[in-house]
C-alpha cells in the first residue's frame, strides 16, 4: 500500500522573464529526500511554462517554474498542489 502525502500553497509568482525560472517551497509534512513527488498541479493555466517539482529536504518539496517561452510571463497566483509518494510505501521488485 503507498503512502501519499499533500501539500499546497498559493504562490505569488509575479513576472518571469524569458530563460529565467521562479521556485517556491512548499511544507509537506513527512516527506523525505528520495520520496517520490508523484504529482503537482496548478489551479491556473500556467501559460507554456514548464514546472517541476522535488523533494529538497525533509518535510520540503521544491517547485520550479521555468520560461522558455520567448516572452516575459505574469503567473498570477496559482494554488500550487503537490502529491508526495513515499519510498516506505513502495513496494517495488
Amino acid at each position: 500500500m503507498s503512502t501519499y502525502l499533500n501539500g499546497s500553497i498559493a504562490w505569488n509568482v509575479g513576472d518571469i522573464l524569458d530563460g529565467d525560472e521562479a521556485s517556491q517551497d512548499i511544507t509537506v509534512t513527512g516527506a523525505a529526500l528520495g520520496d517520490f513527488v508523484s504529482e503537482v498541479s496548478s489551479s491556473l493555466d500556467i501559460l507554456d511554462l514548464t514546472m517541476t517539482a522535488n523533494v529538497t529536504a525533509a518535510n520540503t518539496v521544491t517547485v520550479v517554474l521555468n520560461n522558455n517561452t520567448g516572452g516575459t510571463v505574469d503567473a498570477l497566483t496559482p494554488t500550487i498542489t503537490v502529491r508526495v509518494t513515499t519510498k516506505s510505501g513502495l513496494h517495488l521488485s
